[in-house]
């Protein structure tokens, strides 16, 4: 029997089904699961604590299943290019200039805007990783993390010394923070990294029993220099060296043909969709409906805060919605349902990590959304809500392994006051050093 419980209260919940139900949820503290959803669960439960959802509606919490968390601190850094020209002259010189304090501040930075915004878990790409470890360790949200593999440019040694550091940084924290992050390997991407080393990083990954994360198809540029030397599409690539599982996440996929979808359909393979990314670039249309019809888990990330420009879920949800019908040429296209269990169950199956659904055993990982506000009048379908119309500001509390993060808008777990300041200044100094 619970000894340390939390009831969520007189709210409406949004239910594995995606449909809404009056109804409590008991969480289970320590142990951080769900115990019970339903009108009666706290009788004769007496209650530790208890977390006020009236007039809200209690969801899954939010997950964004690709970003580059620090990148926050490069946010408005450098806009209106495509992709090749932005990384090239801007963002990579900057991120050459990073120190492991400057990503800790950024790190924390953007995992205060996810909670802010009902992100209860992430999975990011990037360099000091140990950095980003602790700055979710201390701020109780989930992750899976991994350091990002960049060969071009090096020679063999240093490029071989990038993909061990891959590797050892997904054995030494995988488990960490009480079990909250778990790693992967990630070769940034199909053409970022040769193939000799590409092997060895899927090798790497296999040995430690942990999943692959990379870039693929994200825009022209990714797929015609492989068609062209290879005489494959980018996918059919990927699976050559090994890298396609059913543990594997690849973010973007904007430019898929159907061999490719049934492909990542075979291999069990997960696509990480984001869409305001792909629009700010110019990356194009990700085929999303058409990856949803061919049985392909789809979930939804913001990308970098540099290329998007901020890491509220909601905003991606409604993106994915709308421009998966514009794709599709069809109203009905990503419908709200879909869209939702994206940012949801998708993710969370796309990590695989715990949470996503608000059910009996699942994770005690939901939000709660405060649906006073005008623009959340009247409501006729609240799951159209969810899509088409709630915001990050909406949220009113978050709640990560049964530990509530904040509270009627208050971060509890980082002194938001001081991350952001601190983050100010980082990104003053390092905007300098990068002239």
């Amino acid at each position: 029997m619970a000894t340390n419980t939390l009831l969520v209260a007189d709210g409406r919940v949004l239910t594995p089904r995606v449909d809404v139900v009056d109804a409590d949820v008991l969480l289970d503290r320590d142990a951080g699961t769900i115990l019970a959803v339903g009108k009666d669960v706290a009788t004769g439960a007496d209650p530790d604590a208890r977390l006020d959802a009236s007039g809200g509606l209690v969801i899954p919490g939010l997950v964004n299943a690709h970003t580059h968390v620090a990148m926050t601190l490069l946010r408005g850094y450098a806009d209106d290019k495509p992709l090749d020209a932005w990384l090239q002259e801007d963002i990579w010189p900057a991120e050459a200039e990073l120190t492991a304090a400057d990503v800790r501040a950024g790190a924390e930075l953007g995992i205060v805007e996810m909670i802010r915004s009902g992100t209860t878990a992430f999975g990011d790409m990037y360099f000091h990783v140990p950095e980003v470890v602790e700055a979710i360790e201390a701020a109780g949200l989930r992750a899976r993390v991994g350091h990002g593999v960049v060969t071009v440019g090096k020679d063999e040694a240093a490029a071989r010394a990038d993909v061990r550091e891959s590797i050892e940084v997904a054995l030494e924290y995988d488990g960490a923070a009480d079990g909250r992050v778990r790693t992967a390997v990630m070769p940034h991407s199909l053409t970022t990294v040769r193939e000799s080393l590409l092997r060895e990083a899927v090798d790497g990954a296999r040995d430690a029993g942990v999943p692959i994360h990379t870039h693929a198809n994200e825009t022209r540029d990714e797929v015609d220099p492989i068609v062209d030397e290879r005489g494959e599409r980018p996918v059919e690539y990927a699976d050559d060296v090994g890298l396609l599982a059913e543990s594997t996440f690849l973010a973007h996929g904007v430019h898929l043909d159907e061999r490719e979808i049934d492909l990542l359909a075979a291999r069990d393979t997960t696509v990480v969709h984001c869409p305001a990314s792909n629009m700010k670039l110019a990356s194009g249309i990700a085929p999303v409906q058409r990856l949803h019809d061919a049985g392909v888990t789809v979930a939804l990330g913001t990308d970098g805060a540099a290329s998007n420009n901020d890491l509220d879920l909601f905003d991606e949800l409604r993106d994915a919605a709308m421009l998966g019908k514009l794709g599709a040429d069809d109203a009905a296209a990503v419908p709200a349902a879909a869209a939702v269990r994206m940012a949801t169950s998708g993710g969370a199956d796309a990590l695989s990590l715990p949470g996503g659904r608000i059910e009996a055993g699942a994770a005690a990982d939901l939000a709660v959304v405060d649906l006073d506000a005008p623009h959340l009048a009247p409501a006729h379908d609240l799951v159209s809500h969810l899509a088409y119309a709630v915001r990050g500001s909406d949220v009113r509390h978050t709640v990560c392994d049964g530990r509530v993060l904040m509270r009627d808008r208050e971060v509890l777990t980082l002194d938001t006051e001081r991350v952001v300041e601190t983050a100010r200044k980082r990104a003053v100094d390092l905007a300098a050093r990068t002239e």
